[in-house]
């Protein structure tokens, strides 16, 4: 689930490990620096619970979104997400390259290079999140759940129950209200990124038949030129 064809492809990987914004660094930072609330077993299980409720109730989100790579470099951009499966990362100018799933398959755009690569989404790291029934049990193991009541947070960390050795990815969530603000990918060649949500709209309707199709860009230009 969270290692494949699409995080050892080194373009793709460029993308998402290029996915959070500086207020959430400073935001996040701050709230690790404060002690995290020891919770009980039945206070585990309230948590869990209210992570899967509120993810099931999440049929589709449109956010800005921040990402910070590994390395430092920092791009925003939109963020669109349709469950199940479908999902859409557009970068601000002057970044051309994309990211869409379309319910089957995820595809990167590389507009340098004018090459798109693609891998079926079971395969990649996107598929924990657009999965229509997300659970934090069976094929997939919490390694770490800690809650911050000063600063209004729950995080959980996942990661795949038939091989952990693939990588891990942790959501971060506001807690009253709850809704996701943030996560963070571990992979299996040790490097991690984050991507942070604002301005996020929540269930709502996307009338763009086309938002979450690729296109690849290289045909559009050949039709336009004919």
């Amino acid at each position: 689930m969270f290692t494949t064809n699409i995080s050892q492809d080194g373009k793709v990987m460029r993308v998402f490990f290029r996915l959070t914004a500086l207020f959430f660094l400073c935001f996040f930072s701050a709230a690790a620096a404060a002690a995290p609330h020891p919770q009980t077993h039945e206070e585990r299980l309230r948590s869990i619970s209210a992570i899967e409720s509120y993810l099931a109730e999440l049929r589709s989100m449109q956010a800005r979104f921040t990402q910070t790579a590994p390395d430092g470099e920092q791009t925003s951009g939109v963020f669109y997400m349709q469950r199940p499966g479908k999902m859409r990362f557009e970068y601000d100018d002057p970044i051309e390259d994309f990211i869409v799933a379309d319910g089957l398959f995820i595809y990167f755009y590389d507009a340098v290079m004018d090459h798109h690569s693609s891998t079926a989404i079971g395969n990649s790291l996107a598929d924990f999140i657009l999965r229509d029934n997300l659970r934090l049990s069976g094929d997939v193991t919490v390694l770490d759940l800690q809650e911050n009541p000063e600063e209004n947070l729950i995080k959980v960390s996942v990661t795949q129950t038939a091989d952990p050795s693939a990588g891990s990815i942790t959501l971060f969530f506001q807690r009253e209200p709850m809704r996701l603000v943030k996560w963070r990918i571990h992979d299996a060649q040790g490097m991690t990124t984050e991507v942070a949500l604002w301005e996020a709209q929540t269930n709502i309707h996307f009338n763009d038949r086309n938002l979450f199709r690729f296109r690849d860009p290289r045909r559009t230009r050949e039709q336009f030129n004919r």
